[in-house]
């Protein structure tokens, strides 16, 4: 071998030690963040406003809402915002608001054109709530017991503008359903992770709380309000900072999701997701950016490596300690959110993870234009 094939080996192999170096240096820390204790806990929760986006969903709101009502919580509302349904939706909520009084319904019949939908309907709903602190989830989610408005509300100080909850997916058999579990929890690490650092970025509105007030002061929607998504994490990341958002996590504070059932539909949704995060703070994409890549050049690179320039077992080793990391984060954390997930399956969804990603990130990338409801 060639003097200069032998110094561009070393070069790629000391990248590929920076590569790992970098991805063990996030991997502790969130490891540190999820080792923190919780903050302690007010004794008389807020009163607050669940509000609800639902578009043609009448099975869901049908399971929903009564589960919304039995909530042990001394005072709430839930507001339904039926969006121009045209199943038996509108039906059915008008007869529950006549038999429970802590149920509102809000109708949209025409939304403007300007305007997203959903984000359209989700202002009509706090427009119309009686309360400032506003806890929104979507109609396929549910509770994880009787107690999650309480666990929600009851964590904050005066300077609480933002309390993050989590939602995991369902757990049912299949290789796909345990990289939905995989990837939501690992999305759930890095959001948590770095509000409990100091530096949230994000939040997701299938269980998300805050302020009316807030809402209001900052023109709610306005600076995206004709982009795809972004009623949940685009808000948080505009907003939320190190003093006025706390995290809330624990199985039952928790919301249960319902996973999709097909690659494609998942990664329809996750370009969704991606596509609302280029509008993301440059500090974020910078700290989101450098971790997700070094994640990808890590498997991309790794096995070209080892198999041209041995000796291995040094860059071996280090891979497996990051390994290592991995596994024991996401135990840790799947623990610390009461969401079911296997952690010895870890190995071959990181595997997929960067292909998966690598497809998703490329396509939000390019698009300019993504799918919604209407």
């Amino acid at each position: 071998m060639s003097l200069q094939k032998i110094s561009a080996l070393s070069i790629l192999v000391l990248f590929c030690f920076g590569l790992i170096g970098i991805q063990i240096l996030y991997l502790s820390l969130f490891l540190v963040a999820f080792s923190r204790k919780d903050k302690t806990i007010v004794q008389n929760p807020n009163p607050v406003s669940v509000i609800v986006c639902a578009h043609d969903e009448e099975q869901n709101l049908k399971e929903l809402v009564p589960l919304l009502l039995e909530q042990l919580h001394p005072e709430f509302e839930v507001i339904i915002v039926e969006d121009r349904c045209n199943d038996g939706s509108y039906d059915y909520l008008l007869q529950a608001t006549q038999e429970h009084s802590r149920l509102k319904l809000v109708r949209v019949v025409n939304k403007p054109e300007y305007i997203n939908g959903k984000k359209f309907g989700i202002t009509l709903g706090i427009r119309a709530a009686r309360y400032d602190w506003l806890l929104f989830t979507d109609a396929d989610c549910r509770p994880d017991g009787k107690h999650w408005i309480t666990r929600m509300t009851e964590r904050y100080d005066a300077n609480t503008q933002f309390v993050l909850g989590f939602s995991p997916y369902r757990k049912v058999d299949g290789l796909l359903n345990a990289f939905i579990r995989f990837e939501s929890l690992l999305t759930g690490v890095q959001c948590f992770g770095m509000a409990l650092l100091g530096k949230p970025y994000m939040g997701v509105g299938r269980n998300l709380a805050y302020t009316k007030s807030l809402f209001l002061q900052s023109k709610g929607f306005n600076n995206y309000v004709g982009a795809m998504g972004g009623d949940d994490d685009l808000f948080v990341n505009l907003h939320a900072n190190a003093v006025n958002t706390q995290v809330c996590i624990g199985k039952d504070a928790t919301t249960l999701s319902t996973p999709k059932n097909s690659w494609s539909a998942f990664l329809d949704q996750k370009l969704r997701h991606l596509f609302a995060g280029k509008r993301y703070k440059i500090t974020d994409k910078m700290i989101l950016g450098l971790f997700m890549i070094s994640w990808l050049l890590t498997w991309f690179l790794i096995f070209p490596v080892l198999f041209f320039a041995p000796p291995t077992w040094p860059l071996l080793s280090v891979f497996l300690i990051r390994w290592g990391l991995l596994v024991w984060l996401l135990h840790k954390a799947s623990q610390r959110f009461g969401a079911e997930f296997e952690a010895w399956k870890t190995p071959l969804l990181d595997f997929i993870f960067p292909f998966y990603y690598l497809v998703t990130g490329l396509r939000a990338l390019v698009a300019k234009k993504i799918r919604w409801k209407s």
